[in-house]
């Protein structure tokens, strides 16, 4: 299960690099192409790496929180948090991608 999940994040990250790269390179001249790639190659491993780590923050977290819940139901709001903070990993490198191709 473990390598289908990194499989999944492996080519959600090839989308996104393709995506990125077609949209720099919508926007450059000719004069700017070198930079337009190392834009889209830094959004990419932004985008990539982060979605890897947020992955595996959720499955760690998730099953020590799954467990924890057969033993404390009350305690579903905490494991929900810490569930939602591995999440945020992900949208962390989203909104930093978005910044490199936008401001650099």
């Amino acid at each position: 299960m473990k390598g289908l999940r990194l499989l999944f994040y492996g080519i959600l990250a090839l989308f996104a690099l393709t995506a990125l790269v077609s949209v720099a390179s919508a926007q450059t001249t000719t004069a700017e192409t070198g930079v337009a790639g190392y834009k889209a190659l830094g959004a990419g491993l932004a985008v990539s790496l982060a979605g890897i780590g947020g992955g595996y923050a959720v499955a760690v977290a998730g099953s020590a929180g799954l467990s924890a819940l057969t033993e404390k139901p009350e305690l579903f709001s905490n494991v929900l948090l810490v569930v939602a903070l591995g999440e945020g990993i992900a949208i962390y490198g989203l909104i930093v991608a978005i910044l490199i191709i936008i401001l650099i």
